[in-house]
């Protein structure tokens, strides 16, 4: 008789699986990064990250690992992930329990509504334009979700996104004592793409509750702004503009901070591209504090070796980033890109910053991926004549990615 159950079972989901898709993927990244000089370069403001002569480099393997679930139905889709992230030697090799870093990346629905629109609701990834707002940071092995709802329409080439999240704990409480985290979110996303020019607004108001407080003292921050990108023949162009208002983590006021960018590519050759950029990010004022790009992927920016924005840098002086770079193909299926960066603050009085050598090397295999880098930091003279301070920082990784595809019944 359980025989009986168990095939009536199978035949069940074999007849569900015809009339919907399911695939089940993973995901294996290691990464091993050697940090020169002992810095990591994170956690502190200039220049607090500057190596010392006491500083010794050191090497970190960290590793992200996950399965995925996705159930497409006529009238809905579903997506689960799970994933860990570990450090070779977080866990000595006989303990009966994890690193803690075990966790539901990713758990949402999406309900189609109509021909032209759903909504999905979940603990998921926003990710729009060039991601400097919002973004995945699929850079960082934890990567970034939100638990929101989010209303999307899309028709032609127009694309609305209306969305919301409401972050509690036990009560109604929501003590936080840093931007990256926040009682609640809304936000609009409206795109308008054409075949060579596309432009994005995005609008999006934060709540905060100061921890330092008493748990009710709420601050609210109004990000908004434009992102553009035109495509003719060789050359590439892209743009942001975006502003803040409001108030910052306990009461911080922000006035009008700003940030602007403009990123030019020229394809020189088949094998070559031409890369140019500039960005400015408003710092700290008398009257107001500094714009900080709040949940975007700012890994991709600034420069590789993460001096700015990355946990730091969050009310100092602004950021002034000029860079050019090229981008060359090496057949085969391998690229490698260079480029460098000047940084120079945009308020306050340290007007250099020092400027940094970033290089990426990747090559594509059959059935998998090697990427890996070097990046080059050299110190402002004002930094480096300082006595027991190095006058550069060294950083260099290599990382392999596998994304087996387990199962698909599409196939």
């Amino acid at each position: 008789m359980r025989k009986q159950y168990v095939l009536i079972t199978i035949l069940a989901l074999v007849a569900q699986f015809a009339q919907a898709q399911f695939t089940l993927d993973g995901e294996f990244r290691p990464r091993s990064e050697y940090f020169g000089n002992g810095g990591n370069f994170t956690g502190g403001t200039f220049p607090a990250q500057t190596a010392t002569d006491a500083d010794e480099g050191f090497i970190r393997t960290s590793v992200r690992a996950a399965i995925k679930a996705k159930y497409v139905a006529e009238t809905y889709t579903v997506f689960t992930s799970f994933q860990e992230v570990f450090v070779f030697g977080d866990r000595p090799q006989i303990a009966t329990a994890g690193n803690g870093n075990f966790r539901v990346q990713e758990a949402w629905a999406d309900l189609k509504l109509g021909a032209s629109s759903t909504l999905k609701l979940g603990r998921q990834p926003l990710s729009y334009d060039d991601q400097r707002i919002l973004g995945g940071l699929g850079w960082a092995q934890q990567a970034r979700t939100h638990d929101a709802a989010v209303y999307k329409y899309k028709k032609n080439k127009f694309s609305l996104d209306i969305g919301g999240a409401l972050n509690t704990t036990v009560d109604e409480v929501y003590n936080t004592s840093a931007l990256f985290s926040y009682r609640d979110m809304v936000f609009v996303r409206a795109n308008s793409k054409g075949e060579k020019f596309n432009i994005s607004f995005l609008g999006l108001v934060n709540t905060f509750q100061d921890s330092n407080v008493d748990g009710s003292n709420k601050s609210s921050l109004l990000t908004a702004g434009l992102h553009a990108g035109y495509k003719a023949g060789a050359l590439g162009l892209s743009s942001n503009l975006f502003i803040q208002e409001g108030e910052r983590i306990g009461g911080a006021d922000v006035k009008g901070a700003l940030l602007y960018s403009l990123d030019a590519t020229f394809k020189a050759s088949d094998k070559i591209t031409i890369l140019a950029g500039y960005e400015s990010i408003s710092g700290r004022k008398d009257d107001s504090a500094a714009f900080f790009p709040l949940y975007g992927t700012n890994h991709k920016f600034n420069g590789l070796i993460d001096r700015f924005y990355v946990g730091n840098h969050g009310n100092a002086g602004g950021l002034n980033d000029l860079n050019f770079g090229a981008k060359f193909g090496l057949g085969k299926g391998s690229a490698l890109t260079a480029k460098f960066h000047t940084f120079k603050e945009e308020s306050l009085d340290k007007d250099n910053l020092g400027s940094e050598i970033d290089l990426v090397l990747a090559k594509k295999f059959k059935e998998f991926t090697l990427v890996g880098g070097y990046s080059h930091f050299f110190e402002p003279s004002e930094v480096a004549d300082l006595p027991g301070v190095k006058d550069t920082q060294n950083w260099a990784w290599a990382m392999l990615v596998i994304q087996p595809k387990f199962l698909n019944t599409a196939k």
